[in-house]
């Protein structure tokens, strides 16, 4: 197996060669089985490992959930970081552990005071899932967070990357992490490319860091692989001079470092156009809650729904809320429109203001339904395009 220059020492993996497509340009496979470690090897390995926290040292970002051991506030913090970016994340952090700061506040806590801390960080299972795990924590385990991956792993919305990086970071344990960062950092470092086995591509991931995670530091040493992907080897235009592992990255040396890892095809997502309607009366406004278990459940929004086929916006507003409220409406005016983007589809929402023609609403198919002041509008949590609504009303 060739990998050209290849580092002195670097660790050797059972695999098959794959072509990338031009001359010369071979990359690997998922790894199987690991050869036995040389004493080359292990110095490669304690050169990746010194070169990376030193830099970590010297570059390391100012992150708020950097300055705490608290294993609170870093299960926290490694929560809301899951598909969301640190930017984001910050203001979110800061407010929540200021406002609910130990796990038994957090399981005391009512479910709609977690959602509207939660407001528009999206993926709102996440903030459910806080709220379970601290409950079982607060009953069984004595309020005290496990340390091991193992226990970890049995809080939900906990999966083997999050336990890994709360128990090396919070307890100092030896526990790999495998994000999308570090994926792409072990990717490009050893030339290995997903050929459409993920699975065994995940595993020869999570082999090599576990192989590379010291005994010491293993928390600094997760959050400098963390970091090195989020802030040098990104995705696009890698800034690999100031990389502190380039004379040692196969990819680098190999000057094919945007081969790696390999992308897959993105699928366009789906566009879908919504109606919603502002209905007031005697200067309250209606809203009504979604249903616990579905979509987004629990969160709060105002009445309407997806455009069908054929359907001008209008149409689609008096359907919806002659299905949802039972009652006939007049539409005046539209009011705004907003775009929202989600995981898997985009969502075009319409706004209209309206006014009721029945004395009598019946609502059905929502969890609770209120007449609510626009003084009291931004007590409630609800979803991102949503809350772009309530600004716009309570700015009136």
């Amino acid at each position: 197996m060739d990998f050209g220059r290849q580092p002195a020492g670097s660790t050797s993996y059972t695999v098959t060669q794959v072509y990338l497509g031009s001359k010369n340009n071979w990359g690997l496979t998922s790894v199987p089985q690991k050869k036995k470690s040389s004493k080359k090897t292990l110095k490669y390995n304690q050169d990746i490992r010194r070169k990376l926290l030193a830099w970590y040292d010297k570059t390391k970002r100012d992150l708020p959930w950097r300055k705490t051991k608290d294993p609170y506030s870093i299960w926290v913090s490694e929560i809301m970081l899951q598909q969301t970016q640190v930017k984001t994340v910050i203001p979110y952090y800061e407010r929540w552990v200021k406002i609910l700061p130990t796990i038994d506040k957090l399981a005391n806590a009512p479910e709609q005071k977690i959602l509207k801390l939660w407001e528009g960080l999206g993926y709102y299972s996440r903030a459910k899932n806080l709220k379970k795990s601290a409950l079982i924590i607060h009953k069984k385990m004595n309020g005290n967070l496990p340390k091991t991956v193992k226990d970890l792993q049995n809080l939900p919305g906990i999966g083997r990357y999050t336990a890994g990086a709360i128990s090396s970071i919070a307890f100092g344990l030896k526990a790999p992490v495998l994000d999308g960062n570090v994926k792409r950092v072990f990717s490009r470092l050893f030339c290995i490319n997903d050929n459409g086995t993920t699975s065994s591509f995940e595993n020869c991931l999570w082999e090599i860091a576990e192989d590379l995670l010291p005994v010491r530091r293993p928390g600094d040493f997760n959050q400098a692989l963390m970091e090195l992907g989020a802030t040098v080897c990104t995705p696009k235009s890698p800034t690999c001079q100031q990389c502190p592992v380039r004379t040692i990255c196969h990819a680098f040396l190999k000057d094919s470092v945007n081969k790696f890892p390999s992308t897959k095809k993105k699928i366009s997502s789906k566009k879908i156009e919504v109606s919603a309607g502002i209905i007031t009366k005697n200067k309250m406004v209606y809203i009504q809650q979604r249903v616990k278990n579905g979509l987004m459940g629990g969160l709060w929004e105002f009445p309407g729904g997806k455009r069908e086929k054929g359907e001008s916006l209008e149409e689609c507003l008096k359907r919806e809320i002659k299905e949802e409220l039972r009652a006939t409406i007049e539409i005046s005016k539209k009011v705004m429109t907003i775009k929202h983007t989600y995981t898997n589809f985009r969502v075009i929402l319409h706004v209209f203001d309206c006014q009721l023609q029945d004395k009598i609403i019946r609502p059905n198919g929502c969890e609770q339904w209120k007449w609510v002041s626009l003084s009291n509008l931004k007590k409630y949590p609800f979803p991102a395009a949503n809350v772009k609504i309530v600004k716009y009303l309570t700015k009136k």
